[in-house]
């Protein structure tokens, strides 16, 4: 009697389909989740701003005007950070770079400070309670799903 040896092609079938279900169902989610670490290092450049906005603020000063806080940068901050502004009231705007992505590459992440109320300071000096990061309201266009939780609006 003569025995064969190996697989037969249904079963050979059965394993790239569900090889197939599996790349379907969790590829997008490690390409989001590849994003939202690029994403967390770009928030990185929001940090000398942030600093030089709560040493305005928390020191009694006024605030300089747009793009003269001493920590803006023109070109090429990082390698997924073009430009970081900052305007007169101290609402850091970083453009993103280098993602691969369309739906993030010149698109803006917004970081906004907020008074004791939980709105926008006057600029007259008053306490930051915090701040408010990823919001629409205050111009960023970066879909909600590739941002980091902690900068979710």
């Amino acid at each position: 009697m003569r025995r064969q040896a190996g697989f037969t092609i249904v079963e050979v079938l059965i394993v790239v389909v569900i090889i197939g279900v599996l790349a379907a169902l969790i590829l997008p989610s490690v390409k989001a989740n590849a994003v939202r670490v690029k994403m967390s290092e770009a928030i990185l450049a929001f940090a000398p701003c942030k600093n030089a906005v709560n040493e305005v603020y928390q020191g009694g000063g006024d605030v300089p005007a747009d793009g003269v806080w001493g920590c803006e940068v023109d070109k090429n901050a990082t390698q997924y950070v073009d430009q970081v502004k900052v305007d007169s009231m101290g609402k850091i705007t970083i453009s993103l770079q280098g993602f691969g992505d369309l739906r993030i590459n010149t698109h803006d992440l917004t970081l906004q400070p907020l008074d004791n109320t939980g709105s926008v300071p006057s600029g007259n000096g008053a306490p930051l309670r915090g701040w408010r990061c990823g919001s629409v309201v205050d111009g960023t266009d970066v879909p909600v799903q590739f941002l980091p939780n902690t900068c979710r609006g």
